[in-house]
């Protein structure tokens, strides 16, 4: 503020509010080979704050695990931007070194029996996840230990076989593996959608307690609605690779602006859903 004459200066700090950790801006990713080559993701808009539960929905080919690859570094961008923590993601993709102070981003996949090496222990697994160079087990015990603990697996499983667990200990087993890395956000690719009802809501309680307790952000992609609408603060809907709504998630289920998503709600017979109430 300038002085006016007779007028003692005076100065206000105005407190510049932090980034969100995930800052998506108009975001094109084109798969595919010459004439195959097709738009997946069409301009695409995202924003989570740190500490948020985002859910992303859509039916099979609407760009949900393309946008999840595209914030891990698979997949590059044709146009737009996605920013981390306020910094740019490299054009060409997190292959070489990270650059200083982006923040992690690690993806839990959806089929965890491909995800993981049959030939490794989950020790060997998770060891790798916690020093990717030396990926030894020994030093790295004590942190096993304690990762899968953090999931709700006994320490013996630590030498045991990813064949020896069930569907839902494998998908425990990953998700140890992805906290590993200690991220910042951790995106969730469907990874309720091979498991019963029971198994899957023993699932979503932990999530929901790793994030209380680890202060993770996450991203959470399902094209089940009554699963997103238990674990998210707010909800994105694609469509043929564009947002056709974005809100708070109890507004979208309750006022859904867009034709698609009233369509989505219509016909998804768990959409009122189950509860961490009532399953945890």
């Amino acid at each position: 503020m300038k002085s006016t004459p007779g007028t003692a200066s005076t100065r206000e700090d105005v407190a510049v509010p932090a980034p969100p950790l995930v800052d998506v801006d108009g975001l094109v990713v084109v798969l595919g080979p010459g004439r195959s080559a097709r738009t997946v993701l069409d301009g695409v808009d995202l924003t989570i704050g740190r500490g948020g539960a985002h859910g992303l929905v859509g039916e099979s080919g609407s760009g949900k695990s393309t946008l999840a690859k595209a914030l891990v570094g698979v997949h590059r961008p044709r146009a737009g931007q996605i920013r981390l923590g306020g910094t740019p993601l490299p054009r060409r993709g997190l292959r070489g070194r990270r650059p200083v102070g982006l923040p992690r981003v690690q993806l839990v996949p959806q089929d965890p029996w491909s995800s993981l090496d049959p030939r490794r222990t989950v020790a060997e697994t998770i060891a790798e996840a916690v020093d990717p160079v030396r990926a030894r087990v020994v030093p790295a015990r004590t942190r096993i230990t304690t990762l899968l603990e953090q999931v709700r697996l006994d320490p013996d499983a630590a030498d045991r076989y990813p064949h020896q667990f069930s569907g839902g200990q494998r998908q425990r087993i990953a998700i140890a593996r992805a906290l590993a890395a200690d991220p910042d956000l951790l995106v969730a690719d469907e990874i309720t959608s091979a498991l019963d009802l029971t198994t899957q809501a023993e699932i979503l309680v932990l999530l929901a307690d790793l994030r209380a307790r680890l202060g993770l952000t996450m991203l959470f992609i399902s094209h089940d609605l009554a699963v997103v609408r238990e674990i998210s603060d707010e909800v994105t809907v694609l469509l043929h690779g564009r947002v056709v709504e974005h809100g708070p998630t109890e507004d979208v289920f309750a006022r859904p602006s867009a034709d698609y998503t009233r369509r989505l709600l219509a016909a998804d017979p768990g959409a009122p859903g189950f509860t961490l109430d009532e399953t945890g």
